[in-house]
């Protein structure tokens, strides 16, 4: 038996581990994710972010950044988190005695850049990321057993990972665990008018974790989509995306045309010390 030292993290309640070091072969990180992740028999999480050294580098992390490697709950692999993301660049944070330079992430769906900076909670940092461009797809196998209406507009999009958006009258009443289950290898978004012009409300079913109280790549999707079918206007370049979790802020074609960055907390919860 090895001891396991990792921080849980959460971003709007969408809540990680992160891993320095993962003392376990990479053929067996999915079934690592999987114990960790279990709510009720592990420590309980929506995924698993392992550390490992960026290209070029011998060091696990450093202060300019890290690569980052993904796990659902589940135990697939994940191109991208949005607060996963986020709360990988809190660990990095804290690894480095709570240096709040900008770090550059590795990930599976490209680099990203991050910037973080304090709150008044010292256990949470606000932090922005350069999200890379949102591009159409096709819609994912099996999208007809939704039975959408017609007149429903819908989205199909990639921030490296695939989303699916739709536009519905009330997210509260719609069954989202009965809809995800019909096309588990998307993230299933519906989003309707947010109390605001600039606001959208939204809740998400995610690939390999299912509902979640948020979803930063999702509400990015939500927002390009909310924009484009004119269900909310963005005020500065900028929409507001309220989840069950907490609100994030999507910022729209920035730093360059096409491409979007977000904008939410990131809070500590604790360390935690597991023989695995």
């Amino acid at each position: 038996m090895t001891t396991l030292t990792l921080t849980k993290h959460h971003g709007l309640g969408n809540d990680f581990l992160v891993v320095f070091h993962a003392p376990v072969a990479e053929s067996h990180l999915p079934e690592l994710a999987r114990r960790l992740c279990d709510r009720r028999r592990g420590i309980g999480a929506d995924g698993l972010l392992i550390a490992e050294s960026p290209p070029g580098d011998h060091e696990a992390t450093t202060r300019y950044g890290a690569t980052m490697v993904l796990f659902n709950a589940d135990g697939s692999r994940a191109e991208m988190s949005g607060n996963g993301i986020r709360c990988f660049a809190q660990a990095l944070s804290m690894r480095h005695g709570g240096d709040l330079d900008p770090v550059t992430i590795h990930t599976d769906a490209g680099i990203r850049d991050v910037e973080v900076e304090a709150t008044d909670d010292p256990a949470t940092l606000l932090v922005t990321v350069d999200m890379g461009s949102v591009d159409p797809i096709d819609e994912p196998a099996g999208w007809a057993d939704l039975e959408c209406h017609p007149d429903r507009p819908v989205a199909h999009l990639s921030l490296g990972n695939p989303h699916s958006v739709v536009g519905v009258d009330e997210v509260g009443v719609v069954d989202l665990a009965v809809l995800g289950g019909k096309v588990p290898h998307v993230n299933l978004e519906i989003v309707e008018p947010g109390p605001r012009q600039n606001e959208v409300r939204m809740r998400v079913h995610e690939r390999g974790a299912g509902i979640t109280e948020a979803c930063g790549t999702g509400a990015c999707a939500s927002a390009v989509a909310a924009a484009s079918w004119g269900l909310a206007t963005p005020a500065d370049s900028k929409l507001v995306v309220h989840m069950d979790g907490g609100s994030a802020t999507v910022a729209l074609d920035t730093p360059s045309p096409g491409r979007v960055s977000l904008t939410g907390p990131a809070s500590y919860v604790a360390t935690i010390e597991i023989e695995v």
